[in-house]
């Protein structure tokens, strides 16, 4: 494989609910702007493994973790990070479109004001809206309410709400899973350009679509890391007998 930068990494990562493993003792680098995506089975830990990549399962209670995720070699999980930075830095969107129910230029600006980001925030707004290629469709309406957006609109509205932090790395849990066709190739559209500018980790239940867009490739199965690589070598060329029966559709 050729060298790539890793921008993150989960280092023997186990992380158990309740002293359950949902995550067993997995290794997995994300290389800088490279899209990653993590397929598998219902229940096989890909949505723990992401959320653990920005500290969201801190708010889950009874999670334990052994192990290390770094960040530019920084421990994320060590006592004198702040968990709040960290997700100024990895931002995250969500399985379902969740829009404050607030205007679309309020959407888009809550989060650099609460958190005191400087500049100019109708710029800042209009580049973020840019950047997810919505503002040629909403510009001319942004005091609209964003739940008058259509569901992929709404989408894309999150996405321009995680750029707005400008972070590093942009973590996707099955963001098309509930989209239309339409809406899902403009979101794939989108991951080809932003992966110009950031790193991304795709969670997605959809084979066709892993194989399309990402770079890398991470198969799960009962919270085990079963296969790891570019993604051409892991549908086409599988090292494991378990994962070429899961892309190949013998189970899953």
């Amino acid at each position: 494989m050729t060298e790539y930068n890793s921008i993150l990494k989960a280092d023997a990562l186990t992380i158990a609910y309740a002293g359950a493993p949902a995550v067993r003792a997995v290794t997995l680098p994300i290389y800088e702007k490279k899209i990653t995506a993590i397929i598998g089975p219902s229940g096989c830990g890909k949505s723990t493994l992401l959320r653990s990549f920005n500290r969201m399962n801190d708010f889950v209670a009874d999670v334990s973790h052994e192990g290390q995720i770094r960040y530019r070699d920084q421990d994320l999980y060590a006592p004198e990070v702040d968990p709040v930075e960290v997700r100024l830095r990895i931002g995250m969107v969500f399985q379902k479109a969740n829009p404050f129910p607030k205007s679309i230029f309020r959407n888009v600006a809550w989060g650099p004001e609460i958190n005191g980001m400087d500049g100019d925030i109708n710029l800042r707004v209009e580049t973020a809206l840019r950047q997810a290629a919505l503002w040629d469709e909403v510009s001319s309406r942004l005091d609209d309410s964003a739940l008058n957006l259509s569901g992929g609109q709404q989408q894309r509205l999150c996405i321009a709400r995680a750029l707005a932090m400008e972070p590093e790395v942009i973590l996707m849990d099955e963001p098309c899973s509930a989209l239309d066709p339409v809406s899902t190739a403009h979101i794939e559209d989108l991951l080809f350009e932003l992966k110009e500018k950031f790193t991304i980790v795709i969670v997605t239940h959809n084979m066709q679509q892993a194989a399309r867009v990402s770079d890398f490739t991470a198969f799960m199965e009962m919270g085990h890391l079963v296969e790891y690589g570019e993604t051409d070598q892991v549908f086409t060329r599988p090292t494991e007998t378990r994962t070429e029966e899961y892309v190949t559709g013998r189970f899953g």
